[in-house]
């Protein structure tokens, strides 16, 4: 589940937005508003950077202005702002979205959010292992195990892994573990950035390896494809199917940027 969709799910001010994929098929369909400012710009006030557009700071859809933490983020949503054209299209700014849905819900909904993230770790996709082939196991193992192994070290708690999907639950105080390390990650914006993470890779684990610096963006997206590039390796992929996972990797980059950078 998308924090957009998860906002839908237990609600936020305003109107909810759809996951990532459908907010982008949803813009390209719908008119687009024109592009009504010359430059996109990033100002320090009060401790904060905002996105200024000429001169004036942008605002969310709930009115709350568009500022964060971090200068590196505050540039990058700038960039995606100047790099629109003559209308604006919300396609191509995964990050201003993802900010957006931060400010406007995921800080009145901290806590939901958090208890999401840690119902993920309960069936985390890092967990459940191929029983066959045998190469696709032994890659799990190779490329999974570490990981497992670094989160594991980093919350001192272990995970129980499972074959197959017959499910298999982790340990109390496991998930009492990860609560502990999910409630130090700062609201608003790195939490949402975090329940992306976790969602476009199925893993708190990896989520928890990003944040932590065990892996770094570029690691977490290649693990948490490992089954699909494999079945890539042997039977192609679809056209369809690669689109998706553009958009997905647009996403993915975004939320990174926020939990690292929020």
């Amino acid at each position: 589940m998308s924090t957009d969709a998860f906002l839908a799910r237990f609600g936020a001010p305003g109107a909810s937005q759809p996951d990532p994929v459908a907010a982008a098929q949803t813009a390209m369909r719908n008119a687009l508003p024109r592009r009504f400012y010359e430059e996109a710009a990033v100002l320090e006030r009060d401790g904060l950077f905002h996105v200024a557009l000429d001169g004036k700071t942008a605002r969310t859809p709930a009115r709350n202005p568009l500022a964060v933490t971090s200068r590196p983020a505050a540039e990058a949503l700038a960039a995606e702002w100047q790099a629109q054209l003559e209308k604006i299209d919300p396609a191509r700014m995964p990050l201003t979205r993802l900010v957006n849905s931060a400010l406007d819900g995921v800080a009145d909904q901290q806590k939901a959010v958090r208890a999401e993230i840690v119902r993920y770790a309960g069936s985390d996709a890092l967990c459940y292992r191929a029983a066959e082939p045998d190469t696709l196991a032994e890659r799990q193992g190779a490329i999974w195990n570490p990981i497992i192994a670094g989160v594991e070290a980093a919350i001192e708690a272990c995970f129980v892994l499972a074959e197959g999907v017959m499910f298999a639950a982790q340990p109390a105080g496991t998930l009492e573990a990860v609560a502990a390390r999910i409630a130090a990650i700062p609201a608003p914006l790195a939490l949402a950035g975090a329940h992306n993470v976790m969602t476009l890779t199925g893993s708190t684990i990896l989520m928890l390896a990003l944040a932590d610096g065990q892996l770094d963006p570029d690691a977490v997206w290649s693990a948490a494809h490992l089954d699909e590039d494999y079945q890539i390796a042997i039977w192609g992929q679809d056209e369809d199917a690669a689109e998706r996972r553009v958009i997905r990797r647009q996403e993915f980059d975004a939320a990174a940027l926020l939990l690292l950078q929020g």
